[in-house]
């Protein structure tokens, strides 16, 4: 990738304002591509019609095919629309319709029709002689300045005259005559605006095309940099989701919104920009927000079609998951798995897509039209990554089978961050000393940042602990080092969240220690004062000491997990090895851990002066009944021993039954690709089984017959080699086949570690599209259009693509959109 480009970058080009420039400073290129994208039927530039929602505009790459103008039909209901023909030929077309005018047959009498025998008049051709058409196919009436500039998009009511036909005949004539209707009272009427674009047409000397010509070639380098300038705050906006528009955005106002403020700043800087903007005519500035817009569709159909040609043929997975956006839209976000030419494992986004329920048969035809948009090939797909929910993951009628109904090889993995994510939460559920200290460590935080006030008596607070640890020693220094920070609240949808609260609490206990006691000698009225001695009793209680340390060590080791499931390039494979060791170092801290645990708590309650229970002393229940008084009564130590075991236990059993390795023949055939197990044993009958019960489709059966000697000559050249030993997961073995070019001498071992690295580990990135477009859609506008806000989080999120188009390449597709008033090349 480019290295991409900055504002400043964007002003070094140019000289700055006060020093001559002249024509030959700007350095403007031919066109490189010749790429249509087509969006609107209107060829011209004005007036100017939205973009229709929920339609993703592919780049075209047909041919263009001239139509012999002498073949054309001119019946009015047999004839093909304009919008049907090329948008290079069909202004020529409009100009031979209107010079060969209205078609009116010479009939001495027309179809009869209804029950009154009602037809078509003759003398109805003399009072419209100008637009007034009848065709005997259809027995219909039509108009011809309607039809010339008719699109596909235009008011369903306005097509009467250009495709159905008017065939109520009773309707002419009198007060309420229809044809009048058609024609309107108003000047701007439909009727009457196609007769003057029909005008316009013909005047040849006004024509766009010769005006277009007569365009000079330093006139032609002035209109590229003039669009370059709005190209560029375009993209400067987007990279930053920064809003485009503004409440007043004329001449006269403070404050035109950013694009034209951001616009000002380019101009203020270079005198050229600023000259040619200025000069520029009304009708043709560029820096309308339908041109904003344009700008942006094109910018995300390339990163689309870059994404697209990254593809190729190759197998991918499709990753989904949906939210409501801030407008209470459902929102479905499409995310592409695949591995790139160099080896390399891309997870990118490709797009959302407005579902009008979340639905599975909604959802999957969802897809599918967004892949044959595309020309991706449904039998193509070879994993699915969603969420834990009914709708993705039923069985029967789940999204998951419904696409393996259609494709067999596209295997389901449920969301490895999700399931730690259930299996923590309901973990930390059972235990009922766990569950009711994480109530007490909400309840206290809700306290301490209750407001302003308290917020800067902890921040001060804990401002002088830091200064106190310094002084003695106990805290280095650095850059970096003891932030002074806030306590975070736990939200039960992000598990790593609790670490933080846990671990924030930790490190600034007794700064919270000293704004309870505030709260508590300060309070005016008893319920302030109430909340403050609940949550300052709890805090400081030997029990919510002991189990916060012991949340703090088991959250330690599950957050590395957590962490490491976020990465784009993580392999299945790998994700499996690091649940496999996570368990082990948390029955590692279950056999060896309770010493150190119950040592670190006791030193920590004497040094902040808080009661240490004697653990030989009786533990007497306070909550429930019992059927005895023996039955209430513990010793302390053995309570809590059976905390600390029940916590951990449950954690085990969770992550063993949300990961079991058994359960998934796939993974464990697949686990034989792995470097670590390779160099342990290299299962090579595995790797056959592999492909002939999951992905035989992949595999000739010639290379069925030759792949156990492709295994036998991998593991004895490749396997032994000394690099390979230094290889540590899946990702970076495919990586390393590629960059030694063994991948293209054990073409398929490397297309079994494709295929395996192409099965998805987490939606983590379906998750980052959302809170992408949460500050999109917050930022740029609540209410935006489906097109718009799609195309800005193409930009927001796969801005490492974007940014590597130059600005020439941008113009030239801005160019083939549609015709323009001014030329660009």
């Amino acid at each position: 990738m480019k290295k991409s480009t900055t504002m400043l970058d964007f002003f070094k080009i140019f000289k700055r304002k006060g020093s001559t420039s002249n024509s030959s400073d700007v350095n403007v290129e031919l066109p490189t591509t010749n790429v249509a994208i087509p969006i609107l039927e209107n060829v011209e530039d004005v007036p100017i019609l939205p973009i229709p929602e929920n339609v993703d505009v592919p780049i075209s790459q047909t041919q263009f095919q001239r139509i012999d103008i002498d073949s054309l039909d001119y019946d009015p209901g047999t004839r093909k629309q304009i919008w049907e023909y090329h948008v290079n030929q069909r202004d020529e077309i409009r100009r031979a319709y209107i010079i060969k005018g209205p078609h009116q047959p010479p009939l001495k009498t027309f179809k009869k029709s209804g029950k009154h025998n009602r037809s078509f008049q003759a003398s109805w051709f003399e009072y419209n002689s100008t637009w007034l058409e009848y065709s005997p196919t259809t027995d219909a009436a039509y108009c011809l300045p309607c039809f010339v500039f008719h699109n596909s998009n235009g008011v369903a009511g306005q097509n009467t005259f250009t495709i159905g036909g008017f065939r109520n005949w009773k309707k002419v004539g009198g007060k309420d005559c229809y044809f009048q209707g058609h024609i309107g009272k108003d000047p701007n009427s439909a009727h009457r605006v196609a007769e003057q674009m029909c005008k316009d047409l013909m005047n040849q000397s006004q024509h766009l095309q010769r005006v277009v010509d007569h365009f000079t070639t330093e006139q032609i380098a002035n209109n590229r940099l003039q669009l370059k300038a709005s190209i560029f705050t375009v993209r400067y906006l987007a990279f930053q989701a920064i809003a485009f528009r503004g409440r007043d955005e004329s001449c006269s106002s403070l404050n035109r919104g950013n694009f034209f403020e951001a616009l000002g700043i380019v101009t203020f800087w270079n005198e050229k920009v600023a000259e040619i903007i200025e000069k520029a005519p009304k009708n043709a500035t560029y820096t309308s927000p339908r041109i904003q817009k344009e700008i942006l569709h094109v910018f995300s159909a390339k990163v689309k079609k870059a994404i697209r040609e990254e593809i190729g043929d190759a197998k991918f997975c499709i990753m989904v998951d949906e939210a409501r956006d801030e407008s209470m839209k459902e929102q479905m976000a499409v995310v592409f798995r695949y591995v790139d030419a160099e080896g390399f494992v891309k997870e990118r986004f490709f797009g959302l897509v407005h579902v009008v329920d979340t639905a599975a048969l909604t959802l999957k035809n969802g897809i599918y039209s967004l892949l044959s948009q595309h020309c991706l090939d449904i039998q193509n797909i070879r994993g699915q990554g969603y969420d834990g929910a009914s709708n993705m993951r039923g069985m029967w009628n789940g999204l998951q089978a419904l696409i393996l109904n259609d494709c067999p090889y596209a295997y389901y993995i449920h969301c490895f961050a999700h399931r730690l994510q259930l299996a923590l939460v309901k973990s930390s559920k059972q235990v009922v000393p766990i569950s009711h200290f994480f109530l007490t460590l909400l309840f206290l935080i809700k306290i301490v940042n209750a407001s302003c006030k308290r917020n800067e008596q902890l921040k001060v607070a804990n401002a002088n602990e830091i200064a106190r640890l310094i002084d003695l020693e106990e805290l280095e220094t650095g850059s970096g080092l003891n932030q002074i920070g806030t306590l975070q609240r736990p939200v039960e949808t992000r598990w790593s969240s609790h670490f933080r609260s846990v671990s924030s609490l930790l490190k600034m206990f007794t700064p919270t220690v000293e704004v309870l006691q505030n709260i508590i000698d300060d309070a005016i009225d008893g319920e302030h004062r109430a909340e403050a001695e609940s949550a300052y009793e709890g805090l400081t209680s030997f029990e919510f000491v002991f189990i916060l340390h012991l949340e703090k060590e088991t959250m330690e080791i599950t957050d590395k997990l957590c962490q490491a499931l976020q990465s784009q390039s993580q392999d299945i494979l790998n994700a499996m090895h690091l649940v496999s060791s996570t368990k082990a170092l948390i029955q590692k801290f279950r056999d060896d851990g309770w010493d150190g645990l119950l040592t670190t708590v006791i030193s920590f309650c004497e040094k902040h002066c808080i009661d240490v229970l004697d653990m030989n002393a009786r533990y007497v229940a306070r909550r429930g009944r019992a059927r005895n008084q023996q039955d209430n009564v513990t010793i302390e130590h053995h309570y809590r021993v059976n905390i600390f075991y029940a916590t951990i236990d449950s954690q085990l059993q969770e992550l063993n039954y949300r990961f079991d390795e058994d359960a998934m023949e796939l993974l464990r055939l697949s686990s034989a690709l792995e470097p670590r197990e390779a160099l342990k044993s290299f299962r090579s009958s595995d790797l056959c089984l592999l492909v002939k019960k999951f992905y035989s489709q992949d595999f000739t059966d010639y290379d069925k017959q030759v792949l156990e000697k492709e295994l036998y000559h991998f593991e004895h050249n490749v396997v032994q080699d000394p690099e390979f030993k230094k290889l540590k997961s899946l990702s970076e073995l495919s990586q390393w086949l590629v960059r030694t070019r063994n991948s293209e001498h054990y073409k398929l071992v490397y297309r079994m570690v494709r295929l395996v690295l192409t099965l998805p580990v987490s939606t983590a990135t379906t998750e980052r599209a959302f809170s992408a477009m949460k500050v999109v859609k917050t930022d740029l506008r609540n209410k935006m259009e489906n097109d718009f806000l799609t195309d800005s989080l193409m930009l927001y999120i796969e801005k490492d693509i974007a940014s590597t188009f130059s600005l020439d390449s941008i113009v030239d597709d801005f160019e083939n959109l549609k015709e323009r008033r001014v030329p660009f090349s």
